[in-house]
């Protein structure tokens, strides 16, 4: 069935929507593919739907092929498996939870772990039965904070989530390697640039954990990598310990009186006009406080985090090495409760004379000596030496991670980029396993405990990654294998020979086995044209004054050249150029 441009449900726009920030956000609005119902949701217009049909299509192909089979979960879900589970309250704010009218409680689905969980142990007893992979590819919902960036963080998206069932780790690598495996097909073929980089599991839970990131720079994750080909999100870098140092051979710790220095720069420009010594804010010891509240938990405690003065605490990071706890910093009222905290001048001391958990950066080792807080307004203390002066309750991954830091392989130094997050895959272990009881009934009829791995690719967000990779000044420019059409076809001018001519060549392509879309309005060429570099096919072939010598033009989008093409055989020789 031929789409004709007069007949599409379609009305591109001119400028930009306000609340738009990124490129993909602005251009899938303006050319149509995508309409906001309310922040963070979005309806799927006629263009739209056929882009993230395709992509869901290579995605389930691939899925296919690697021996997942394909089931389908309701969105409403009860409360009882994820309060097995500890992730009803685990989830936070970010769950959507409602009542029916009876008053039992439901929640729209994030992930669907227990289910698919539940589903095996109610289908499957014998190890005969393992191992087994199953996927759906289906909405899930999760109460952003500030859904922002369009279709790239909403609150209701389209998502694949498989999950893989083992009798053993090692079945369990397998599987964790067929998907690897996969998830680089399904990117390949969709014309992507990304990276696999280390991850952390969060509210997953599990242990090993990778993502693949679409290099953006419009992306909300900063990822770090290595010469030696280590990568990973920030979130997820250890921080190399130097070695411990003696401490016999330094000096006494000594208090100095330091007006107006509530701040690492205040402090390190004092201390450089008024002693013999040169510092940096490498050489101070920032101690940030923060408060924390487990899951299911009503009092919020008191959280100490020292990093070298030199970096800030990065919130990220800090909450990944602290999930499922909810992390927050401190309020006045929290300084005014606890008042042996001097803002700007805290030391470990009184952190950890008061029963406070004080937690610092793998670099502050035994041996190292810092200028920090002395707990006195307006005091700080130089030569505060780890392991003898203070000893903290453990080490957190919570500083920044920079650029030309050192690579955690020992190959050199970090450089940092941005990146889209389109897929995770997750060894869960015997987390959900163990909070059902999952088992298989082994060769020797003992019990075998199953392992589960869990994958996930943002299928509604690839249409975004991609749109943020592919487009120019004047529109999206699709990968072939997503694009809506694979021609569009425009009639550049208004008489009935051109109208004519330019349904002859559609029919002949559609005949050709081409997906083809007719701009056959009455519009001028100029708006026919600035709405095919919009929407973005791949090829346009323009219906015009060279008809009547027996000639197209044909645009190649991404390039822009354009070359002319005989008329007779046109459908032929387009099949062939568009099939590569």
């Amino acid at each position: 069935m031929l789409t004709r441009m007069s007949s599409l449900f379609l009305r591109t726009l001119r400028e930009d929507p306000a609340d738009a920030e990124v490129p993909s956000h602005k251009l899938l609005v303006r050319a149509g593919y995508v309409r906001r119902v309310a922040p963070g949701v979005y309806s799927w217009l006629p263009l739209g739907l056929k882009v993230l049909r395709r992509v869901e299509n290579i995605v389930r192909e691939e899925m296919d092929a690697m021996g997942a089979q394909e089931i389908q979960f309701p969105a409403l879900l009860p409360r009882e498996p994820y309060e097995a589970t500890n992730r009803w309250t685990e989830y936070g704010p970010n769950l959507f939870r409602l009542k029916d009218r009876k008053g039992g409680d439901y929640l729209l689905g994030p992930t669907h772990e227990e289910l698919f969980t539940l589903a095996v142990k109610g289908e499957y007893s014998s190890y005969k039965d393992y191992p087994v992979i199953l996927y759906q590819i289906q909405t899930k919902y999760r109460d952003e904070e500030r859904p922002r960036a369009g279709i790239l963080r909403g609150r209701e998206f389209l998502m694949k989530d498989s999950y893989s069932f083992d009798l053993s780790d090692e079945g369990l690598s397998e599987s964790y390697a067929k998907h690897r495996k996969a998830y680089i097909t399904i990117f390949d073929r969709l014309g992507l640039k990304y990276v696999i980089v280390a991850a952390t599991s969060g509210a997953m839970g599990g242990s090993a954990s990778e993502e693949f990131l679409a290099e953006s720079e419009t992306g909300e994750d900063t990822f770090v990598r290595g010469p030696g080909g280590y990568a990973a999100n920030v979130e997820a870098v250890t921080t190399p310990a130097p070695p411990a140092l003696p401490v016999e051979d330094k000096p006494a710790a000594v208090v100095h009186h330091t007006p107006d220095t509530p701040t690492i720069e205040t402090l390190v420009d004092f201390l450089n006009a008024h002693t013999d010594r040169k510092f940096t804010a490498a050489d101070t010891l920032k101690n940030v406080l923060v408060k924390t509240k487990q899951p299911g938990a009503t009092e919020w405690e008191l959280l100490g985090i020292g990093v070298p003065g030199d970096r800030e605490v990065d919130m990220k990071r800090l909450e990944a090495s602290l999930e499922p706890a909810e992390v927050a910093l401190l309020e006045e009222k929290d300084f005014a409760a606890n008042p042996f905290l001097v803002k700007g001048y805290i030391g470990p001391e009184s952190l950890q004379t008061n029963g406070v958990r004080y937690l610092v950066d793998p670099r502050i080792v035994t041996g190292t000596a810092w200028v920090t807080g002395a707990d006195k307004l307006d005091h700080h203390v130089v030569d505060l030496v780890a392991g003898r002066d203070f000893t903290p309750d453990g080490t957190i991954e919570a500083a920044e991670v920079r650029a030309g830091d050192p690579s955690p392989d020992g190959t050199g130094v970090l450089e940092a980029a941005r990146g889209i997050e389109i897929g995770h895959i997750f060894q869960l272990g015997r987390k959900y396993a163990d909070a059902f009881a999952l088992d298989a009934l082994g060769p020797d009829s003992k019990p075998v405990r199953i392992t589960m791995g869990s994958y996930g690719i943002g299928v509604s967000r690839l249409v975004a990654a991609i749109a943020e990779q592919s487009h120019d000044e004047s529109g999206l420019v699709w990968p072939r294998a997503v694009s809506p059409f694979d021609v569009h076809v425009v009639v550049a001018g208004k008489s009935a020979e051109l109208l004519e001519g330019g349904e002859a060549v559609a029919a002949e392509l559609e005949a050709a086995g081409l997906q083809v879309i007719l701009d056959d309005r009455k519009a001028s060429p100029g708006v026919k044209f600035a709405d095919a570099e919009l929407i973005g096919v791949p090829t346009i072939v323009v219906v015009g004054r060279g008809l009547a010598e027996g000639k197209l033009e044909v645009k190649d989008r991404r390039t822009g050249e354009r070359s002319e093409i005989a008329r007779e055989g046109a459908g032929e020789a387009l099949a062939a150029l568009v099939r590569g």
